[in-house]
């Protein structure tokens, strides 16, 4: 079995996979950077100063923590302090957010269908391009050798 396994993890389309993966990660921080700090900058300055990744509905309020009172009495801890709420966070629907990831996937993917698109080009171009006429064989040389000898 480690031998299979050996065979399946150096064949060429597994590497070739691993690069891919690699390479298509860095290029998706590249369009997130582009989309976030060069293409949103000026869709909100244009749209009056808005900041797309603030955009939010919120859903619930954030809650400092309290005291816990009992019967009108804070309640304390073995070191006399007084006994705390937990702290509730803040719950949003980001969509502004959202729309950043939107528009990251429109541009990967156009790039991604550019990618394609001149990958299928140079094949249909490498298809179309006329073969080089294949030297014939050694035999029908030396027969043409022997042919051209007689005649003279």
């Amino acid at each position: 079995m480690s031998k299979e396994f050996r065979d399946f993890a150096v064949k060429g389309n597994v590497m070739d996979m691993a690069v891919g993966i690699i390479i298509g990660g860095a290029f998706g921080t590249i369009v997130k950077s582009m989309v976030n700090d060069v293409i949103m900058p000026p869709i909100g300055l244009l749209m009056g100063g808005i900041d797309f990744s603030d955009l939010k509905i919120p859903l619930q309020k954030a809650a400092a923590p309290e005291p816990v009172v009992v019967d009108g009495v804070t309640k304390l801890n073995e070191a006399g302090e007084p006994v705390m709420t937990a702290a509730v966070e803040a719950v949003n629907l980001n969509y502004g957010l959202f729309i950043n990831n939107v528009i990251t996937f429109i541009i990967v993917a156009f790039a991604v269908f550019m990618l394609v698109k001149a990958m299928n080009a140079a094949k249909r171009k490498e298809e179309e391009a006329p073969a080089a006429p294949a030297a014939p064989p050694a035999q029908e040389v030396l027969l043409g050798e022997i042919r051209d000898l007689l005649k003279k």
